[in-house]
């Protein structure tokens, strides 16, 4: 299982063997420790639960479902596994699980635009700005005179952004275990010090 949840720290450059700058985001990577497992006999499916951070005011359901992995951590998030993997709960996970020139991808949730029109949020063409023409950056027709309704899915203006978004085929291009921090080629979603889940590419 190669799974880690990990911070976003930032944007930087970094050479590679060939001497070419190449595009990374710092991702602070674990420690996290496995707090539960799902078996196919109790649960119907085999699942690994990791967790991350060390929250800070725990409630007692918490607690009490994390005393036997000896953590508190801040944030849960379950992996699916194959069931043929030799894991326990307290096992802790670190950077190493990954290593230079894998493919993996991450999830998070992606910036948040709040309330966007129509141009900014799926790419319409504004309207001409010469013969009297009023129509810039209005989004035009909605629908038919028939039938005398909208149809579901038509394309408006509204919330844009803070979406769970998960980018495939992704890159290692750094690991550091000394520090857990993985360096992956390119963009990950989501703002700095925002949370994100780092998995290895599925087939």
């Amino acid at each position: 299982m190669k799974a880690l949840l990990a911070t976003k720290i930032g944007m930087t450059q970094i050479f590679d063997d060939e001497g070419r700058l190449q595009p990374v985001t710092v991702l602070q990577a674990g420690p996290c420790v496995i707090t539960q497992l799902k078996t196919a006999e109790n649960d119907g499916y085999t699942a690994a639960q990791i967790g991350y951070g060390e929250a800070k005011k725990p409630g007692k359901a918490i607690l009490g479902h994390l005393k036997p992995a000896g953590t508190q951590s801040r944030h849960l998030v379950e992996v699916r596994t194959e069931g043929d993997e030799e894991l326990k709960v307290g096992d802790t996970l670190a950077a190493d699980l990954f290593e230079t020139g894998d493919a993996v991808q991450v999830t998070g949730v992606s910036k948040g635009k709040g309330f966007a029109g129509t141009i900014k949020r799926h790419n319409f063409h504004r309207g001409p700005k010469t013969h009297g023409s009023h129509n810039y950056r209005a989004p035009g027709s909605i629908g038919a005179g028939y039938p005398q309704h909208v149809f579901k899915g038509i394309k408006m203006a509204g919330h844009m952004g803070h979406e769970r978004v998960t980018v495939k085929n992704l890159k290692i291009a750094l690991v550091d275990a000394e520090q857990n921090l993985i360096a992956v080629k390119g963009a990950v979603p989501g703002p700095n010090k925002g949370l994100v889940l780092i998995r290895g590419a599925q087939a």
